[in-house]
């Protein structure tokens, strides 16, 4: 069996790559290895989804075989995914399942899955679940629950109420008067997000904001901001804000239509936070491919920034082992530790509205504290994508790129998780000046190979 997991759960084109009989199986391995009780009380697991059409058949998949491990069912239906991580950790939840792709296309669908307190899984559990998931398929062999021990499943009600609730308590103040465009991605968001932002004050137009089981992130939503520029220039809003499939991400656009990027959101909550000091150690986390600008502008406001792997799961690990506050993505993945143990759209949505209520300024004027770097990436394919970013004469390139640029610019060499490609990334004061270091470094590493 190949690896299951990626960069964030199990994900495949629903009913080919990721099948009903691979998640109950997944669901099962999950029940078994996250549910650590004494034996005393049966595991409780809380099972939501996005609304893309594929996950009924999965929410079906899933359940069957969490109650066939013997495990209490709580069914949330379409919530975000951080929704689910805040429902598994405030129901003592020992696990939680999302099924959702994300951003993904329709077709794709994922599972998400949550340990105890609503974290996502280190490598060693998700190592754990997949081995079990292998031995499973291996041989049928094994007791399993019956009678009265079969896990039963019940519908969680009031998730969604309790959810929103959150959400609104993080807000310090109201924020009145904000005209507000949000685009749902015709995904999970559209179920709390309009009404968390108009209850928190905003006057709110919504697009992408029907989903119909076949449309979720169809030409809409954070990976295609075109509609949500269009509709804040038609209403005349002060921003728009864009969620994914999910909701667990947040782009923004200005009143202008310019795009405001996970970097500059995280560079403008990372402010607010520190002039109300509530940034812990005067911290940020953030990913290797934040912008070099971004970086610039949390040293001259005094801010520290720790530095992990793509993936807002290092993200998280981070903040945890750092006891820090705040993290993100260029992708708009920000977690707020102190609020979420997940990325969190909404609440991300509401602190930009709330900085921005509470400086009187616009979305572009807090946004311009970021001189984003003009940057070019460059995939090249390859044989040994190690082999080849370790080689001697990659380094040299490398360090040769490097000393041209001084503080001024950055070089990033990634092999790709997944395919035979090293990523060739630089960052320079000039468009010009990136695209020619990059296009010499692709051509050393092509060479190589």
């Amino acid at each position: 069996m190949g690896r299951l997991f990626g960069t964030d759960g199990v994900r495949g084109r629903a009913n080919a790559d990721l099948t009903p009989e691979l998640a109950l199986s997944v669901a099962r391995a999950a029940a078994t290895v996250l549910a650590d009780r004494d034996g005393t009380s049966r595991p409780v697991a809380v099972v939501g989804r996005d609304p893309r059409a594929s996950g009924e058949m999965l929410e079906a998949a899933v359940v069957a075989g969490l109650a066939s491990a013997g495990a209490e069912v709580l069914r949330v239906g379409v919530l975000p995914t951080p929704a689910v991580a805040f429902l598994t950790a405030g129901t003592g939840a020992d696990l939680g399942v999302m099924i959702s792709a994300s951003h993904n296309p329709m077709p794709d669908n994922g599972i998400k899955l949550f340990s105890r307190g609503g974290h996502k899984l280190p490598d060693a559990v998700e190592a754990a679940i997949e081995s079990t998931v292998a031995t499973s398929r291996r041989s049928t062999d094994g007791v399993r629950p019956t009678g009265g021990e079969i896990g039963r499943v019940r519908d969680l009600t009031d998730g969604a109420a309790d959810y929103a609730a959150h959400l609104l308590a993080t807000l310090s103040a109201p924020v009145p008067g904000l005209r507000l465009v949000v685009d749902c991605a015709h995904g999970a968001a559209a179920t709390v997000a309009p009404d968390v932002y108009r209850r928190a004050g905003a006057e709110v137009t919504v697009i992408g904001g029907e989903p119909d089981g076949w449309n979720i992130n169809d030409g809409i939503g954070s990976t295609h901001l075109g509609p949500l520029k269009q509709a804040v220039r038609e209403t005349g809003a002060d921003l728009g804000i864009a969620h994914d499939g999910d909701a667990d991400r947040c782009l923004a656009v200005t009143a202008d239509g310019e795009v405001v990027d996970g970097d500059a959101i995280l560079a403008v909550c990372a402010l607010g936070l520190k002039q109300r000091g509530e940034l812990r150690q005067d911290t940020v986390v953030a990913t290797v491919m934040s912008n070099l600008g971004f970086h610039h502008t949390m040293r001259d406001a005094g801010i520290a920034v720790q530095t992990t792997a793509v993936g807002d799961r290092y993200v998280l690990e981070a903040l945890r082992a750092g006891g820090l506050s705040l993290g993100g993505e260029q992708s708009g993945h920000l977690v707020f530790l102190d609020h979420a143990t997940t990325g969190d759209g909404t609440l991300t949505g509401l602190s930009l509205l709330s900085r921005m209520a509470a400086t009187g300024a616009s979305l572009a004027e807090l946004a311009s504290v970021v001189q984003r770097l003009p940057q070019t990436l460059v995939n090249v394919p390859v044989r040994d994508r190690i082999r080849v970013v370790e080689s001697d004469a990659v380094a040299g390139a490398v360090n040769a790129a490097e000393a041209e640029l001084g503080d001024e610019g950055r070089v990033l060499l990634r092999p790709s998780g997944t395919e035979q490609l090293v990523r060739v990334m630089v960052e320079a004061p000039t468009q010009e000046l990136a695209d020619g270091i990059a296009q010499r470094l692709a051509a050393v590493v092509a060479a190589v190979d």
